[in-house]
């Protein structure tokens, strides 16, 4: 008795409703909705919160992905793991990439959202969207792995490009797998290091409800939401598909898995509501990383498939870009045969670099239409002022996307601690990780054990 007693009087006291991250999002969201539509200078002038918010989380996420991914890979016994959890991961991203092109395909083909609108591509400014051809002109794939090795080792932490930090976080925890002991040091301090970073990204978060307040009140104040009236066939089908792709076949791949996919967003609603008020995935990835550890999932898939499905994992991209592809085409009357539609899968391609940044997949779709030249490129420009609006909805997609992927892979690959992640998708009490145990992935699947004193 005296144990429970004590037990319960050492239970942390719940946290007011208006503690909670997600409803001070929500609260932000809403007010800088109000404010970008009723006063839409203020709303403009407002932009640099949501500028100052990404920065500042972009700032952290070369260290996180380093930090994560080299302290898990060095706890690994043998290098047979890493090529175990990369092949897992890709082969689930190029299935559901290419699913989620599919869907984009016939999703416009039925709908055909830019029917009757009859625009003379003549009639179009190309010049509004010049500087997206260009960048996406530059965009190849031989420059795309080129882009992959940094100039310095020094430079990734300077540059910020995600797949060069997830290429040289690789090769160190590599280096340390095959080192053995003697980079026990090493891998000590990584490891201090990671939880001071991660108190960091918490510090961060804070400031979250202000990011997203400046971002949307920019983002109503700049372009209204008048601006998706004449466009809201489209808008409405691309929200539609992403929802249906989420609800559907995301959610089929969860129920197949042992979870719900509507538990595992609820979970992460306080990442979803962020990723929505500042309309860049990209904000929400270290957050991410830290709540899917949390919920038992073995932190090398977590270093490994959430900062790789950043640019190799875009669900919500590739939808968007079918259906932008297909709709500019319509609204042209442009005919496009079944092989020319099939040659928009190197859509999935031309996407991968892409991050999670507000307009990366406005220069893909530049290039997806480079690929069907038949296509106008100056079509663009009937979708321009409503790209702001789809980029919420397609990094949400690409941010849940990127969630079940974690998940899914470390089940695949025996890493998923179990009850843990019931605990986490319930919203009981989560065990802090000095006193669960680590999760040492190896070859054979899982093994859960505590820290050495060492």
């Amino acid at each position: 008795m005296h144990l429970n007693a004590s037990a319960q009087t050492d239970a942390p006291a719940p946290k007011p409703f208006y503690a909670h991250l997600y409803v001070q999002v929500i609260a932000a969201i809403v007010l800088g909705a109000l404010i970008g539509h009723f006063h839409p200078q203020t709303g403009e002038a407002l932009k640099p919160l949501g500028d100052g918010f990404i920065k500042l989380v972009k700032m952290i996420i070369a260290p996180v992905i380093f930090l994560t991914i080299v302290t898990g890979l060095a706890g690994m016994s043998t290098l047979r793991g890493v090529g175990s959890v990369v092949g897992k991961a890709f082969a689930y991203f190029l299935t559901f990439s290419t699913l989620a092109l599919i869907v984009g395909l016939i999703v416009a083909n039925v709908v055909q959202p830019g029917r009757g609108m009859n625009i003379d591509p003549s009639t179009l400014d190309a010049s509004t969207v010049t500087g997206y051809a260009e960048k996406a002109h530059e965009t190849s794939l031989t420059g795309f792995v080129m882009d992959i090795i940094p100039t310095t080792l020094m430079s990734t932490f300077v540059e910020g490009n995600i797949l060069q930090v997830l290429f040289v976080a690789i090769l160190f925890g590599i280096g340390m797998i095959l080192v053995g002991e003697k980079a026990k040091p090493v891998l000590n301090v990584l490891e201090s290091a990671s939880f001071a970073i991660f108190r960091v990204v918490d510090i961060l978060m804070k400031a979250a409800p202000i990011g997203a307040f400046g971002a949307l009140a920019f983002t109503i104040g700049k372009y209204g939401i008048g601006s998706i009236v004449n466009l809201a066939a489209l808008v409405g089908t691309f929200y539609l598909t992403s929802a249906v792709f989420i609800i559907v076949i995301l959610g089929t791949v969860c129920m197949v898995n042992g979870f719900s996919i509507f538990r595992l967003i609820s979970y992460l609603k306080a990442e979803i509501l962020l990723v929505l008020g500042t309309s860049s995935s990209e904000s929400a990835l270290p957050s991410l990383m830290e709540k899917m550890e949390k919920a038992g999932c073995a932190r090398p898939v977590v270093g490994l498939v959430v900062p790789t499905g950043y640019s190799f994992d875009l669900d919500g991209t590739n939808i968007y870009m079918t259906l932008a592809a297909l709709f500019i085409a319509q609204a042209t009357n442009t005919d496009l045969s079944v092989q020319q539609q099939v040659l928009l899968l190197v859509a999935m391609l031309s996407s991968k670099g892409a991050a999670g940044v507000t307009g990366a997949g406005f220069i893909a779709l530049a290039a997806t239409l480079s690929v069907v030249p038949t296509v106008p490129v100056a079509g663009m420009a009937l979708i321009l002022g409503v790209d702001r609006f789809m980029s919420e909805c397609r990094s949400i997609t690409n941010f849940i996307g990127n969630a079940v992927a974690t998940v899914v892979v470390s089940r695949w690959q025996g890493a998923l601690d179990r009850t843990q992640f019931d605990a986490a998708l319930a919203g009981r009490p989560l065990a802090p990780a000095a006193h669960r145990g680590d999760l040492a992935l190896t070859p054979a699947g899982l093994q859960l054990g505590e820290r050495s004193a060492d």
